[in-house]
This record gives structure tokens, sequence and C-alpha cells, in this order.
């Protein structure tokens, strides 16, 4: 192995290997089955297909969980009926290149890997089609009927295959759950792929049968167009995912500029929550959401006015009030938003006020009532909190806060996640101290001038953030 190439985790590595040696040991077995389409073709013919597995993959969506999708399923189940199905198999592995191929951020193994697992469902998908083809023609079934369950029947395969090398390849290199791939990334889109599948008869249907010029290249390639415009219901929704977060990103940064003197408080939290997860052993996909979620904690403070949350001095017990509502506001405001925003994002948001002993708000829950993540969140948002101090409270060294925090778990804290907090915390983290990381983040927003904090009293864990 020469030095320095990039290798996947070594789980999904052998995975990956076992899908290409899986994938030759299928071309051996289909070109030992008998062929079911008896079409003739030529050379111009399989170029033709061939640059259209090329064009197909050229134009795939990008997914979430790194993962994407093209019409080149389309075009490879056109192949599994115009041809023997270990051309079909063939023809995909050698010209489905991606876009990103070259990249840095396409390593060698993710091509390799989207190869043999298209190819193989395109095999499979190929088997599938003569099964039903030998099986049917027992039955003296029509050749109308024949195709038609042949190529559900061939759908069905090439998704199966496709999905499940995706989604446990992503479980292997991430350690994100299966379920939460397959809800990620297709439980949208199995209808998509079935409803659709019949398009890649009609392509092969419409190339036997010329409409226009005596060929009919001519009638595929118009069809093809119609599919590239439809690839925008899906991108769309990617698109919109995209617009979501922005916005969040407009909301966060509002309430930075709102409350200067807290700003980049959410950034910090969140770098904090990120560590916190990771130590807790939480997937790859959980860790990024709870580091969204995290950023988002403190949003319902956009709807507090700002004599409360600014106020230079200790707030007064009607003021503190206001506050409190900060975690309802937040879902409030976000309201517009709910179907895109994770119900454990929602706890968050919600929740991150909480505590241990069941004496925090909004809802007074006791223990692990309160979501795992909101419960890491209300660590992190106290020792940010303490180390950054506030207007009428001078902030705690590192040392005097992780104190504080130790010595409140199971009263205040989750002692489980306070235990992750420490160890964590002794790795001498960015988050560690307040100035080092402002000092390494980029400032959007530049403090106002607003009143040094008082020598009354330091910040506990316990004061409003």
């Amino acid at each position: 192995m020469p030095r320095g190439l990039a290798l996947p985790p070594p789980k999904a590595l052998v995975f990956i290997l076992g899908l290409f040696l899986g994938l030759v040991g299928l071309l051996y077995v289909l070109a030992q089955v008998p062929n079911p389409n008896s079409h003739p073709f030529g050379v111009l013919d399989v170029i033709f297909w061939a640059a259209l597995v090329f064009w197909a993959k050229r134009t795939a969506i990008r997914l979430p969980l790194n993962a994407s999708m093209s019409h080149s399923f389309i075009v490879a189940l056109a192949l599994v009926t115009l041809f023997p199905a270990w051309l079909a198999t063939i023809l995909v592995f050698a010209f489905l290149f991606n876009k990103d191929i070259g990249k840095s951020s396409y390593p060698w193994y993710k091509e390799v890997f989207n190869r043999t697992q298209s190819a193989l469902a395109t095999g499979s998908a190929g088997l599938a089609w003569g099964w039903v083809h030998s099986y049917g023609q027992t039955l003296a079934l029509p050749p109308a009927a024949l195709d038609f369950v042949g190529i559900l029947a061939a759908s069905l395969a090439y998704f199966v295959v496709n999905v499940f090398s995706v989604t446990y390849v992503i479980h292997l290199s991430t350690g994100t759950g299966l379920r939460k791939v397959w809800l990620e990334n297709f439980s949208w889109l199995w209808v998509s792929y079935l409803v659709q599948a019949p398009v890649g008869l009609l392509l092969a249907k419409a190339y036997q049968t010329p409409l226009v010029g005596g060929w009919g290249g001519f009638t595929v390639l118009f069809m093809m167009l119609l599919l590239y415009f439809s690839r925008y219901y899906w991108d769309e929704k990617v698109r919109l995912e995209e617009s979501f977060d922005e916005t969040i990103q407009v909301l966060i940064a509002t309430l930075d500029a709102k409350d200067p003197f807290t700003r980049m408080h959410s950034e910090r939290v969140a770098a904090i929550a990120q560590s916190l997860a990771k130590k807790l052993g939480l997937d790859e996909q959980d860790v990024k959401r709870i580091t969204y979620a995290a950023r988002l904690h403190d949003i319902g403070k956009v709807a507090i006015p700002d004599s409360a949350l600014l106020k230079p001095s200790k707030l007064t017990p009607e003021e503190f009030q206001l506050i409190k509502k900060h975690p309802e506001k937040g879902l409030e405001l976000l309201k517009p938003m709910m179907r895109h925003l994770p119900r454990e994002v929602q706890g968050v948001i919600l929740y991150h006020h909480e505590r241990w002993d069941g004496t925090g708000y909004p809802m007074g829950l006791e223990g692990e009532q309160t979501p795992l993540w909101a419960r890491i969140v209300a660590v992190a948002d106290a020792y940010e909190a303490m180390t950054a101090g506030r207007a009428y409270s001078p902030a705690k060294t590192p040392e005097q806060a992780l104190n504080e925090i130790i010595m409140l778990a199971g009263q205040q804290f989750d002692p489980q996640v306070v235990q992750a907090f420490e160890a964590a915390w002794a790795e001498n983290p960015i988050w560690k101290d307040r100035e080092v990381f402002l000092r390494r983040s980029t400032l959007s927003v530049q403090p106002l001038a607003l009143p040094s904090p008082s020598p009354s009293k330091q910040a506990s864990a316990t004061s409003e953030t």
C-alpha cells in the first residue's frame, strides 16, 4: 500500500472489498445464466448506452450523510432489458464516473465503492429480470405482462442492493445507526425509485422502436432531458434543507447582535457539547446534530425584552421570570420550521435549563426524564456562562468552573455527563479557555461598550445564561 494513501475505517474497507469480490462472483454467475434478451445489438449500441451511464451519474444530487443519488438507476434498468445482464453490469462498473472524481474530498475508495455497489445492483436487477421471464414463460404469460412484472422485480432488486450497500457503508464509516441512515437518505426516496422504474423499460422500448430519424437514440435522449429536469424535485428538497440552515444562522447572528456581551456564547457551547457527545459515544451524525442544537439553544432570547436581557445589573424576580420563558419562546419562534427540526433538537431548546434534581425549568423534569442531549448542553451552557461572566458577575477561571460543575453533579447536572466533561476538559480543548476560543474564532459581531463586571459576585453554574 503506497505511503499516504487514504483509507476508510477498517470495517468499511473490508466491506468494500467484500462487495467487490461479490461482484466478481455475480459476474461469473451471470455469464452462466441463459440470456432472456434476444434483441440484437452492436458496438454503437454499447457505446451509446455507456455514454448515457456516464452522463446520468454526472447529474447526481447530494443527499445528507455524504450520500447522493442520480438517474443512473433508470439507465441501469434499461440496460438489463436490452443487453445480457453480465454486459449491463460491466457497463455500469466501467462508465459510472462520479463528477467529484479527482477531488481530495472524493478518495479512491469512494469511487470503488460507488462503482461496485451500482454494478452489483445492476447485476441483481438483471437476475430478477431474467428470473421473471424464465418463470413467466412457463405460465404462458403475455409479453407485456412479463415485461411489467419483470421491470418491477428488477427495480426492487436494484433498490434493495443499492440502499443496503450505501446504508451499511455509512453505518460502518460513521457509526450512525442503520435506521437513522435510512430515514435521512432513503425513506422519502423509495416511492420515487419505484414509480420511475418503469421509465427504464420505456427507455428500452423507445430505443428498440425508432420514432425519429430511424434511430431510437433520439427518443431516448429526449426522454433523458425530461428526466434531467425532473431531478430538480430532489435538488429542491436538499436546497430547502440548506435554506433552513441559513435561516437559523441569521437568527443566531441576530441574537449575537442583540446581546453582544455574550457574543460567541452559542458557538462555544456548541464546541463543548460536541466534545461531550464524542466522549459519551454518540455517533457522528448525532454529534453533528447536537452541535447544531447547541448553537440554537438560546434562540428564544430573541423574543425577550431588551430591558431584561441586556440589564447590566442583577435581575429582579419578575425579570428572571421573563428570561425563564426563553426555552418556550424558542420553539414558538421556530414553529413554522418545526417539521424540519429533529425532535432531539427541539428537546435541547426546550429542556436545556432542566436540572437533575427536578428543580429546573420550564417543566421541572427530573433525572433521565430530561433528554440526554439537553443534559449535555446544560453542562456546556453552565461552563460557558461561568467562564464568560456577566456585567454583574465576574468570570470564573476554568479550574473554578470545573470544580463547581463537579460539585453540582447529581444535583444540577447528570453525573455521567459531568464525568465526560471532566475527561474532555483534561484534554485541554480549545474551548477550555474562553479568551483562547474567541481569539481563534472568526468574530462577526464586535462587542459594544457595556459596563465592566463588578467584583460583587462570581458567576455560578446556576446563573442565567
